[in-house]
């Protein structure tokens, strides 16, 4: 097929085999397989190829995303226009000079307290395995639903969880002895199912919503976690590190400051 003439499936697809055999993790690869339909769709255009900046701004300006959906659609339309043009798809690359955005400002809403204690109380045992893994061990909802019992390792410290985190990369992570506890009784996947014999991050981001009152989620118990790591260690360093952040810019967006806090900086001056 001709240089430009190449359709967007077979592009898109493309592509997508790139990322797995670079080693995007299985998230990644349908998160911008999910973005890059709905560009092909939306924009109109038959080929890769004819889509221009012009285009690309226009539908960008018909979105109502938050900044971080923002930023993550132009990621994924500048990584595949990228990829495209090293592989002579296109001729120009028309994502070149989109620009960035605005970043939002951090303001994190963590779970309140009682509502994650209704949580642990209203759940079964599964559920609240997956509450507390986010909760109190700060993890994803899709490094949740990869938990497997050989990932439970003790120490000279103590127990420990290995948490395999996006892109592929891993973290260790300290426990608590009693949740240890309840993980070796699982004898693979603590949460089997049918998505290479795991549950799906969707079904069990599912599950935890279903404990949770309306507008928080799983995530925000991710965001409990930050919160309260911070509080305890005043380690940001730290929290970064359990969290999988590569930048501690990324872990201020998860941690709430008391107002109390902001006043004692004030009375202490």
């Amino acid at each position: 097929m001709g240089e430009g003439n190449t359709p967007w499936g077979t592009a898109i697809e493309g592509y997508l085999k790139h990322l797995r055999g670079i080693g995007r993790s299985p998230e990644t690869v349908r998160l911008r397989r999910a973005q890059l339909y709905r560009l092909a769709r939306d924009v109109g255009r038959r080929t890769p190829a004819a889509v221009t900046l012009t285009d690309l701004e226009a539908w960008f300006a018909l979105q109502s995303w938050s900044n971080a959906t923002r930023r993550s659609h132009r990621d994924a339309v500048r990584t595949f226009y990228t990829w495209a043009l090293r592989r002579e798809l296109v001729t120009v690359n028309p994502a070149e000079d989109l620009e960035a955005g605005k970043p939002s400002q951090p303001n994190p809403r963590p779970v309140p307290e009682a509502d994650y204690r209704f949580a642990m109380v209203i759940g079964d045992e599964r559920d609240r395995l997956m509450v507390r893994l986010a909760g109190e061990v700060g993890l994803r909802r899709a490094e949740v639903a990869k938990v497997h019992r050989r990932d439970v390792v003790e120490d000279l410290l103590g127990w420990s969880l290995v948490v395999h985190g996006k892109g592929g990369r891993e973290r260790v992570v300290p426990i608590r002895d009693d949740l240890a506890r309840l993980l070796l009784r699982a004898d693979g996947y603590v949460f089997p199912g049918q998505i290479d014999g795991h549950l799906s991050p969707a079904y069990v981001g599912k599950r935890v919503r279903a404990l949770l009152p309306a507008p928080y989620s799983m995530h925000k118990l991710r965001t409990r976690f930050g919160t309260r790591a911070y509080a305890l260690s005043r380690d940001i360093a730290a929290v970064q590190d359990m969290m999988g952040h590569a930048s501690p810019a990324t872990t201020r967006y998860y941690v709430a400051v008391a107002d109390e806090a902001k006043r004692a900086i004030v009375e202490a001056l």
